[in-house]
């Protein structure tokens, strides 16, 4: 049995009246790779704090393996705004080999400008940065709290391979459930100030937990009834209970805490029916959009049917977040025009979030909004109701804001949105900082959602249990319209490279004798003859350094400009060996 990286035992967290968790215990052995879950605000973010230093606890321990190394990612990392880039992965005092392992693993992350000052930096650019600092360092138990935030999707694959990779020793937090069930051999849930533990991805996390709750339903079931017979006997006279039963009593209060406690699954789903939307949603007419010289939509044309759902995905700095800002009016295209609907009613869900007043109380927030939510056929949903649907207990939506995590304050961000009836949903990365349990809820609402949704996100999973359509942008102005989910994307896309690799392969054909004595088709010019020989040999030579190119680009061994280089070279080459391939079957047909 491999030795514990950490043990902890008995740790009890509390902020006031309000305790996170109570004596909860575990141990992460070496090579284990664990997934910690719990609702937003139960305590993830501050108990990885408190296993790093940055945070103190009431009671318990906390005991590493002797010397063992740790790297910590936080949720909201803070750097000195003068360090650059490569000074903030180091600390000012990087080795030598170490600096090439960081340049690696920064252009992995698409931060290319190593002497960046990190003030110049967004909040996501830095956040790679951070998450460069610990993998670089190779440390033996890594920390990690949302380490998939802000990162596209080509990034998330990425990382999922190089955790997944040798005998790693990981504790994170994350809401990407792909990510969870292909890195995580083990969960931990935090629920009701206890910690749960199972032995399995997050497949079998959703297994065994449904067989918990069920246990648990039956326990408060049998509770229930045990306290109405208990009801009935506290409610008789007095007299009727002498010193003797006092111990009755006491149990008594046990029952009703136990046929009282809450479970906080949803047992109903929203209906938002009969939403007024009309047959003209919107069109997007030959729309043209660029900053400087980089080209984000180029005569782009789009007739969004009504009731769609749809998902927009690509890289960072494709343009997904412009292209929904022109939809909304916040941004102007440079030629072409958005055709809206006179009954679309937008609800925007921005990256950017909402800035609270941290004196208000949560209720009083959603309310300064309207009082109801009109799910339509005469349907009404309260504000304290659609709080409660979104795991804002009664208690929750009395509190300050400023008493909010910063994922209950996403949540409270969401409620205010869907506060205002839109009929017509553009959700701009929606599952960043949100629990899992929040975002079952948000995938259930918008299956639902009887309006148009529009998502933007790299939450592989959300997104195929959301949408129904893709456009993927690929950069450049080039824009994909792809009849299905996510993962059917992916799957189509291999099988698409998958055949042209066949094609190329295969490209040059057999040839067949035939006669052509009295063959009147016309033969090659002597000009097409010498293109035809010379295609032959560029071919060739376009064939060796596509080749060279994408070995050294695995070598490991090349500088962060030549990594750059290379990697905007590849492109074009095969774009070159294409065209070239082209013109030669045209001319080789002739020949043959």
């Amino acid at each position: 049995m491999p030795s514990p990286c950490i043990d902890v035992q008995g740790l009890t967290k509390s902020f006031g009246a309000r305790v996170l968790f109570n004596d909860i215990s575990f141990s992460i052995a070496e090579g284990q790779r664990v997934g910690l879950i719990a609702q937003n605000g139960t305590g993830k973010s501050t108990l990885l704090s408190i296993l790093t230093g940055g945070e103190g606890y009431d009671s318990g321990s906390i005991i590493y393996r002797k010397g063992v190394r740790v790297g910590y990612l936080p949720q909201s990392p803070v750097f000195d705004p003068n360090d650059s880039v490569l000074d903030a992965c180091f600390n000012h005092q990087g080795k030598d080999e170490m600096i090439l392992r960081a340049k690696q693993i920064l252009t992995q992350l698409h931060i290319p400008d190593l002497q960046q000052p990190m003030g110049q930096l967004s909040g996501g650019q830095q956040k790679r940065v951070a998450l460069a600092n610990v993998l670089i360092t190779e440390p033996e138990f890594l920390i990690l709290d949302e380490p998939t935030n802000h990162l596209d999707l080509d990034m998330i694959i990425w990382l999922q391979g190089f955790l997944s990779r040798g005998n790693k020793t990981i504790l994170m937090v994350t809401h990407d459930r792909y990510f969870l069930d292909q890195v995580c051999d083990l969960i931990l849930e935090i629920d009701d100030e206890t910690i749960y533990t199972y032995r399995g991805n997050y497949s079998y996390y959703l297994e065994k937990r449904q067989e918990r709750i069920n246990i648990r339903r039956a326990e408060i079931t049998r509770a229930n009834n045990l306290y109405r017979r208990e009801l009935e006997w506290m409610r008789s006279t007095p007299q009727a209970r002498s010193h003797k039963a006092r111990y009755r009593e006491e149990a008594f209060y046990e029952l009703e805490r136990a046929a009282h406690r809450r479970i906080e699954e949803r047992q109903m789903r929203l209906k938002a029916s009969n939403i007024y939307i009309g047959s003209k949603i919107f069109e997007c007419q030959y729309v043209s959009k660029a900053w400087d010289d980089k080209v984000i939509l180029k005569d782009f044309y789009y007739n969004f049917a009504r009731f769609e759902k749809m998902g927009i995905v690509g890289n960072n700095g494709t343009g997904k977040s412009t292209f929904i800002k022109m939809l909304l009016g916040l941004v102007s295209p440079d030629s072409g025009r958005f055709d809206i609907g006179e009954t679309v009613n937008f609800g925007y869900f921005s990256q950017d979030g909402l800035k609270f007043d941290e004196q208000m109380k949560v209720i009083d927030v959603v309310r300064d909004i309207a009082d109801y939510v009109n799910l339509g056929g005469g349907k009404q949903l309260t504000a304290s109701q659609l709080l409660q649907h979104f795991l804002f207990t009664p208690e929750m939506q009395h509190n300050y804001v400023y008493k909010l995590s910063g994922g209950e304050k996403r949540k409270l961000y969401l409620c205010t949105v869907l506060m205002k009836s839109p009929n017509f949903l553009i959700l701009d990365e929606p599952t960043n900082d949100l629990d899992i349990q929040t975002l079952q809820i948000l995938e259930e609402y918008l299956q639902d959602f009887a309006g148009c949704v529009i998502v933007v996100s790299h939450d592989r999973y959300f997104m195929d249990k959301v949408v129904d359509h893709l456009l993927v942008f690929h950069g450049e102005g080039n824009i994909q319209d792809f009849p299905g989910n996510y993962t059917q994307y992916r799957e189509w896309s291999k099988l698409k490279t998958k055949e042209i690799q066949q094609e190329k392969a295969n490209e040059k054909p057999i040839k067949e004798k035939k006669n052509y004595h009295n063959d009147t088709r016309r033969r090659m010019t002597f000009k097409e003859k010498r293109e035809y020989e010379q295609l032959e040999k560029n071919i060739s030579e376009l064939e060796k350094q596509i080749k060279d190119i994408e070995q050294a680009l695995c070598s490991g061994s090349l500088s962060v400009d030549e990594l750059t280089e290379m990697s905007k070279l590849l492109p074009q080459l095969n774009d070159e060996l294409d065209e070239k391939s082209m013109r030669w079957l045209e001319l080789d047909e002739i020949e043959h």
